[in-house]
């Protein structure tokens, strides 16, 4: 059988994959958080893992350099997404993708007025469709750090960004004015090696579907 190669990335959506791995019978043999080895063995003979930037998941498996990958549902969308298998969503790395502001910032009258809106977020397709829906007129600056910091200093009026406890926002003075929608973390795959490696990959995504069941 044709060996699998699964694409997954460092930090929280890591940490929750790695349970359901294990209870799929799949456990790397490094830990790759620590390893500084970029593509781990695992005890499946049939199954290496290889670690990559969270955005760049998706590109692998789309561009089959891994056949499968854990991805969250914000990185599949600000990807595209296009030519990609998602038998399953995991159920991880729970969080929303929300419009927040600072707290005295007059929203309701700025969407009420139609004025111009300056949002900054690393998630620049999610943002610009979700003010084209709204019919609303907004300049986006794309930022990689902490969003939280743009309202505060006056870079822009509001940002787009991933909530999961709400302490950073609270801590900064900042308040969600608009939810855009939840996001979990999906398991994706490669068309193309789903049919050609088909013999491993069916029972691995079986597997990992079970886990999912068992451990939610």
């Amino acid at each position: 059988m044709s060996a699998l190669t699964l694409a997954l990335s460092k930090g929280r959506i890591l940490d929750e994959t790695l349970p359901l791995l294990a209870a799929a019978g799949v456990v790397p043999l490094e830990d790759p958080e620590s390893s500084r080895k970029l593509i781990l063995p695992t005890n499946h003979p049939d199954v290496r893992v290889v670690v990559v930037r969270a955005s760049d998941v998706p590109t692998y498996v789309q561009y089959g350099a891994a056949d499968a990958g854990v991805a969250g549902k914000d990185v599949l969308l600000e990807h595209g997404g296009d030519g990609l298998y998602q038998p399953l969503d995991l159920g991880i790395g729970r969080c929303r993708m929300v419009v927040a502001t600072r707290r005295t910032f007059d929203w309701q009258g700025t969407v009420q007025r139609g004025a111009r809106v300056r949002v900054a977020t690393k998630y620049v397709r999610i943002a610009r469709e979700h003010f084209a829906r709204k019919g609303m007129h907004v300049d986006i600056v794309k930022l990689y750090g902490s969003m939280e910091l743009a309202p505060l200093v006056g870079l822009a009026d509001v940002i787009v960004d991933l909530v999961s406890t709400g302490n950073t926002l609270r801590a900064n003075d900042l308040v969600a004015v608009d939810d855009i929608m939840p996001i979990s973390s999906r398991l994706i795959v490669n068309p193309a090696a789903l049919k050609i490696k088909h013999a491993t990959m069916q029972p691995f995504v079986d597997a990992l579907r079970h886990s999912t069941q068992v451990t939610t």
